[in-house]
C-alpha cells in the first residue's frame, strides 16, 4: 500500500490548482466576466489554504481527520473549475458549440467554489475556536443534510488539541452521540476517536477527564470490532494502569470498561489478562472484604485459613505470624490478624490510595465491587488461563467471603465468577488438581458457601448456579464426602423444576463412568433415597426428563441390584422411554440400551437364586 502524504503534501495540491486556476483565468477569451468571478473566488480559496498550511506546520498535535477530508473535496471542485477555465482560452466554431452547456457548468462552478470556501471556513473556524477555548457547533455546508460527521469531528478536535474543560466536554458529547445509534458509534471510530480519547484517559489530568473518557470508550465498545480497534490503539496497557492507579470512581469506569470488552472480543479477554488486569480487579473486590473480626456459626473462611495455617501450608511469613498469634491471642485473634495480612496484601502490594478508599461514599464502594465481580466473570468466562490467574490471587478466599455476606448483585455476580472457574476447573485436570485440593482453604471455602446457598438461599437462580459449581466440581469430592450428595439429592424434590433439574445434571457429574468414584456415589445417592424423587422429576418438561433419564441409567449401570430401582419398576420406566427417545439424541439411546441390558442381567440373575433348578 502506497504510503499515506501528509497534510501538508495534501493542501499543496489545490494551493498548486488555485495557482493553475490564475494563470488560465488571464489566458481566457472567452466568458470573461464568469472567469474574473472564479478568478476572485479562487484566490479567497487559496488565502485560506494557504494559511491552513501554515496552521498545520506549526501544531504539533493537530486532528487531522477534517483536514484531509475537506482538501480533497476542495481539490476536486478546483481541478473542476480549471478545466472549465481552460475551455475558454480559444474561440471559434466548436466554441460556439460549447457555449450552450458553459454558461450552466460556471453556475455550477459558482456553487461549487462557495461551498469549498464555506467548508474550508468552517474547519479552520474548528481549530481557532479549540486553541482559543469552546467547540464549534456551527455546521459546513458539505454537511447540511447529515451533521453527524462534523459534530463528531468538532468533539475529536476540542479532546485532542484542547484545553482540559473543552476536552472533558467532548468526551462527554461523544459519549453521548455513541448511545444514540450503532451508525453514530461506527462514524465516531472511522473518524479517529479512540486514540484520543486512551490519550485523555491516560493522561489523568482530572477524575472528571478519565471518567468521561472511560464512558465514551465503553459507550463504543459495544461489538468485536470496535474493541478490537480500541486493542489496536494500545488501549488494553493504558486501561490496566488506570485500574491500577486511579480514584475509585475512575476504577469503578474502567472496570466497567473491562467487563465489556471481555465480553465482546476473547482475544481482548486474554490480552487483559496478559496485562495483569486480574490482580488489580481481584484486590479491589477485597476492599474492606476481611475487616470483620469474628464470625459465629459455621466455620468460616477465617477458620479454614487459620485451620491451614496450623497445618503449615502456608507460606513462611504466614506461618510465623500465626505462631506470634497462637502465642499471645485466641483462635478468634489470630483469625482476625489473617483476615488483617490478606487484606494488606491485597491494598498494599498495588498502591492503591488506602485513605482515599477508606473515605470514599459507601455506594460507590459497592458499585466499584459489582463491577470488578462483572469485569471477572466476564474474563473468566470460557477461559482456563484467566481462572487459574483468579485462583493465583486469593480470589477464591474472597469471591467465598463475598458470596456468605452480600446480597443482591454482588453476590450473584461472585457466584456468577465461581461458576466459571469451576467450570473451567471441570474442563482442566491440572487447575481442578491445583485450585480445588481438598485441604485448600480456599476450595473449602468455595465449597462450604456454594452448599450454604443451595442450602439457604431461595433465590432459584443462585442455587442453579451454586448447584452447577457443585456439578462443575464433582471430581474434587472423596467417596465420604456424602453431605454434597445428600444435600443434591434433597435438590431433586425442589419445588422449582429447573432447580430439580440442574441437581439432576450435577449428580449425573458424581455418577458418570468418567467419575473415577462412580461406583460409590451412585451407592450414596440411592442411600440417600434419591430414586423416588428422581422418579419424579421424569414426568417433567423434556429438559428434566434428559438429566433425569441419564442420572437414572447411571444409577442402573453401577447399582443395578438396588432394590430401589426395582420398586421403582426401573426397567419398565427405561423400556418406556427408549421408544420415546428423539431420534436427535443417539447417545442418550445407547446409553438407556445399556442401563436396561444391565437390569435385565441383574433380574435375571436374581430368579435363579430365587428359583434354583431342581430336577
Amino acid at each position: 500500500m502506497a504510503e499515506e502524504k501528509s497534510v501538508e503534501e495534501e493542501l499543496s495540491l489545490p494551493i498548486l490548482l488555485a495557482e493553475q486556476i490564475r494563470k488560465a483565468v488571464e489566458e481566457a477569451e472567452s466568458f470573461k466576466v464568469e472567469c474574473s468571478e472564479v478568478g476572485r473566488q479562487v484566490e479567497r480559496l487559496s488565502q485560506m489554504l494557504r494559511f491552513a498550511v501554515r496552521f498545520v506546520t506549526s501544531t504539533p498535535s493537530l486532528y487531522e481527520r477534517p483536514v484531509r477530508c475537506i482538501v480533497a473535496d476542495v481539490a476536486k471542485n478546483l481541478d473542476r473549475t480549471l478545466t472549465l477555465i481552460r475551455k475558454c482560452k480559444h474561440s471559434g466554431l466548436l466554441r460556439c458549440v460549447v457555449t450552450i452547456t458553459s454558461a450552466t457548468d460556471f453556475r455550477k462552478a459558482f456553487n461549487l467554489l462557495d461551498a469549498s470556501m464555506g467548508d474550508m471556513k468552517w474547519v479552520l473556524s474548528i481549530f481557532d475556536s479549540v486553541t482559543s477555548g469552546g467547540i464549534q457547533v456551527s455546521l459546513p455546508p458539505f454537511a447540511n443534510n447529515d451533521p453527524i460527521i462534523p459534530w463528531v469531528w468538532s468533539f475529536i478536535a476540542s479532546i485532542q488539541m484542547g484545553p482540559l474543560p473543552d476536552r472533558v466536554e467532548a468526551a462527554i458529547e461523544l459519549a453521548s452521540l455513541a448511545l444514540d445509534n450503532e451508525r453514530n458509534k461506527k462514524i465516531i471510530v472511522e473518524e479517529g476517536g479512540v486514540p484520543p480519547l486512551l490519550k485523555l484517559l491516560k493522561e489523568g489530568a482530572s477524575p472528571d477527564s478519565q471518567i468521561a473518557a472511560a464512558t465514551a470508550l465503553l459507550n463504543l465498545a459495544t461489538d468485536q470490532e470496535r474493541v478490537r480497534v480500541i486493542a489496536r490503539e494500545q488501549g488494553i496497557p493504558v486501561i490496566v494502569q488506570v485500574l491500577f492507579d486511579s480514584s475509585m470512581k475512575v476504577q469503578l469506569g474502567v472496570a466497567d470498561l473491562v467487563a465489556r470488552m471481555a465480553e465482546h472480543d476473547p482475544i481482548a479477554q486474554e490480552e487483559f489478562a496478559r496485562e495483569n488486569a486480574i490482580r488489580p480487579l481481584v484486590s479491589l473486590l477485597s476492599i474492606d472484604v476481611f475487616l470483620d473480626q469474628h464470625n459465629h456459626g459455621k466455620p468460616s473462611i477465617h477458620s479454614i485459613v487459620q485451620d491451614h495455617k496450623q497445618m503449615g501450608k502456608k507460606t513462611s511469613t504466614i506461618t510465623i505470624t500465626a505462631k506470634k498469634q497462637k502465642q499471645n491471642h485466641s483462635t478468634d485473634s489470630r483469625s482476625s490478624s489473617s483476615s488483617s495480612l490478606y487484606y494488606s496484601d491485597a491494598i498494599g502490594r498495588y498502591g492503591y490510595h488506602r485513605k482515599d478508599s477508606e473515605n470514599e461514599n459507601p455506594e460507590v464502594k459497592l458499585q466499584l465491587k459489582i463491577s470488578c465481580a462483572v469485569a471477572l466473570w466476564l474474563l473468566s468466562k470460557g477461559s482456563v488461563s484467566n481462572s487459574r490467574r483468579i485462583t493465583e490471587t486469593k480470589g477464591l478466599l474472597c469471591l467465598a467471603k463475598l458470596i456468605e455476606k452480600e446480597q443482591g448483585e454482588l453476590q450473584n455476580h461472585c457466584l456468577m465468577t465461581v461458576t466459571e472457574i469451576t467450570a473451567a476447573a471441570e474442563s482442566n485436570a491440572e487447575l481442578r488438581h491445583a485450585a480445588f485440593k481438598t485441604n485448600s482453604p480456599p476450595a473449602k471455602a468455595i465449597v462450604e458457601e456454594l452448599l450454604r446457598v443451595i442450602r439457604e438461599v431461595s433465590n432459584p437462580l443462585l442455587q442453579i448456579a451454586a448447584i452447577k459449581s457443585i456439578g462443575s466440581l464433582a471430581r474434587i469430592f472423596p467417596a465420604r464426602e456424602t453431605r454434597v450428595l445428600g444435600l443434591l439429592v434433597k435438590q431433586l424434590s425442589n419445588k422449582n423444576p429447573d432447580v430439580a433439574t440442574e441437581a439432576a445434571f450435577a449428580l449425573g457429574k458424581f455418577a458418570c463412568p468418567e467419575n473415577f468414584l462412580c461406583v460409590e456415589h451412585s451407592k450414596t445417592i440411592i442411600e440417600n433415597d434419591g430414586v423416588p424423587p428422581l422418579m419424579r422429576l421424569l414426568r417433567a418438561n423434556e429438559w428434566s426428563q434428559y438429566h433425569g433419564l441419564t442420572l437414572l441409567c447411571y444409577l442402573a449401570l453401577h447399582v443395578g441390584n438396588s432394590e430401589a430401582l426395582e420398586q421403582a419398576r426401573a426397567l419398565t420406566v427405561l423400556e418406556g422411554a427408549i421408544r420415546s427417545v428423539n431420534s436427535q439424541n443417539p447417545s442418550l439411546k445407547e446409553l438407556i440400551s445399556k442401563a436396561i441390558y444391565h437390569l435385565e442381567v441383574y433380574r435375571s440373575g436374581i430368579h435363579l437364586h430365587r428359583h434354583p433348578y431342581a430336577p
